[in-house]
């Protein structure tokens, strides 16, 4: 079983943002405003986050169709794990139940599924299922889809330093051998490409402790839609605002045009 084919509307403007410019190689989500979405409609917070699953699809959907080759989508922060019990004991439910009820779908769509974070904070039961999903795709060649869970960019980096410092102590490598080269391949997302494009749903401003070291030169993308009604409509919106940006990497704009030629 495929992805549903999309409509004729939108497979026309799918095809148009194909023709208009780059899609972005790898795109990451902040998925923000759960909580405060449930709490307009006077609904507990939990009840964005189920409702939030819907949106996961969708927009995992669309990825795929348009030909995203990377979607990370932040889905558990390490500072989330301040939250009430109650609400983590929903999440981690909500997340093994989604393991369940997708991993056969996005296998049968050639979708990869990866995690990074501080997978040995996480409950058993959610560990159990998150391993037997990567490990059903791993062989998968379509979208890679990451999901960030127990994790921080500020987390990452740290664990990257005390990885090199134990090594260096070891000899295992020399002081010399230190550059961004080879301190990106102690980061968990070593095997990832840096996103092209970052988007922030639920009207916040801020990257929330997110792909820190790898974001050093990602398009931004803030979005006032929390993320329960985020679709697909949105994600082509943020396309559109990213091919209209000129991405200069510390060049001068003749320097980027005459590299493209």
């Amino acid at each position: 079983m495929a992805f549903n084919e999309p409509s004729p509307e939108d497979k026309k403007i799918q095809d148009a943002l194909k023709q208009s410019g780059e899609i972005p190689v790898h795109i990451a989500i902040i998925m923000d405003g759960n909580g405060r979405w449930a709490e307009m409609k006077r609904k507990p917070r939990t009840f964005g986050h189920r409702e939030g699953v819907h949106s996961v699809r969708d927009i995992v959907e669309a990825s795929g169709q348009i030909g995203i080759k990377y979607l990370t989508l932040y889905t558990f922060s390490t500072e989330n794990w301040r939250r009430p019990k109650s609400e983590i004991a929903v999440l981690m439910k909500l997340l093994i139940k989604s393991l369940r009820n997708e991993t056969d779908k996005l296998h049968e769509n050639n979708v990869r599924l990866m995690s990074i974070g501080d997978r040995s904070a996480l409950p058993e039961k959610v560990l159990k299922e998150l391993k037997e999903a990567i490990n059903k795709t791993r062989n998968n060649k379509g979208l890679t889809l990451v999901l960030a869970l127990s994790y921080s960019g500020r987390w990452d980096i740290l664990n990257a330093v005390r990885n090199i410092a134990s090594d260096y102590r070891n000899s295992r490598l020399r002081l010399s051998d230190i550059n961004e080269k080879l301190f990106k391949q102690y980061l968990v997302t070593s095997e990832i490409p840096e996103p092209d494009l970052l988007i922030r749903t639920g009207g916040d401003y801020r990257i929330s402790n997110f792909l820190l070291w790898e974001s050093a030169y990602t398009e931004f993308y803030f979005d006032k839609t929390f993320w329960p009604e985020f679709r697909r409509e949105n994600l082509y919106e943020a396309i559109r605002q990213y091919q209209n940006r000129e991405r200069r990497f510390g060049m001068t704009s003749k320097q980027v045009k005459t590299s493209k030629h």
